[in-house]
């Protein structure tokens, strides 16, 4: 029993590692897909700084991340061809998204702006670094801009730290007037089930199921901001299976 026992967790360990040697093979294509889909026209502009979840990594194909997902949305529900911008990078910390993607969202003039940074900040994680680059990316932040606070990590030990790193998340967006996405609400509410269900085959990233859950997340907030801002009729949002 024993030897079966670590015969089967040495095959999952192996299939975990080569789940996530294919994924990691699919960062420099949806990076290039994002990078040419940049090139499109549109009328309006939207701007997404993030990380590996902004790429769509996970996902049956980049346009399929809750940054695909929020833009078809408001084309619909604006009836306006919609540029996307997406400056997000595949294993970026908040100060690494300080250090690299700031810089070039400082030239753009965005319509609609999404940020969900932080989650890879959990595995080191540093309090005072952590609220020192958030403090930085939402002082660099138009006042309509939705930011996203953690998404549910379901594992106690991580979702202590990720307590803690809203906390900071929505005490800094206080304190510029932005809006707070509750990420973490949605994930959570799907339950430790949804790893099995929300989750890629590296347990960690988002499939198409979880990323239209992230995608749930912003819907209802950037349905009313674009039926403010913008003069269309705005559909409902729409829900996960």
């Amino acid at each position: 029993m024993a030897t079966g026992v670590v015969l089967a967790t040495t095959w999952f360990r192996r299939d975990l590692e080569q789940q996530k040697a294919i994924l990691n093979e699919t960062l420099p294509v949806h990076s290039a897909w994002w990078r040419a889909h940049a090139q499109h026209a549109g009328e309006l502009l939207y701007v997404a700084i993030g990380d590996s979840a902004a790429q769509g990594i996970g996902a049956s194909s980049p346009n399929k991340s809750y940054v695909g997902i929020l833009a078809d949305h408001v084309r619909l529900a604006t009836g306006r061809t919609v540029r996307v911008v997406n400056l997000s990078v595949s294993g970026a910390t908040v100060a690494l998204a300080v250090r690299d993607q700031l810089p070039r969202f400082d030239k753009l003039e965005p319509d609609l702006v999404t940020v969900a940074i932080g989650a890879n900040d959990i595995a080191q994680w540093n309090p005072s670094l952590f609220e020192a680059g958030i403090r930085t990316v939402f002082a660099a932040l138009p006042p309509h801009a939705l930011v996203a606070d953690l998404p549910c990590f379901h594992l106690p030990h991580n979702e202590v730290k990720v307590a803690l790193a809203n906390e900071i998340i929505r005490r800094v967006a206080a304190e510029h007037e932005l809006t707070v996405v509750p990420l973490h609400a949605t994930t959570k509410r799907a339950g430790f089930r949804s790893i099995a269900t929300h989750v890629a085959k590296d347990l960690f990233h988002p499939n198409d199921r979880g990323y239209r859950s992230w995608a749930e997340a912003f819907l209802p907030t950037i349905s009313a901001d674009v039926a403010h801002r913008f003069s269309a009729v705005v559909l409902a949002p729409e829900h996960a299976d």
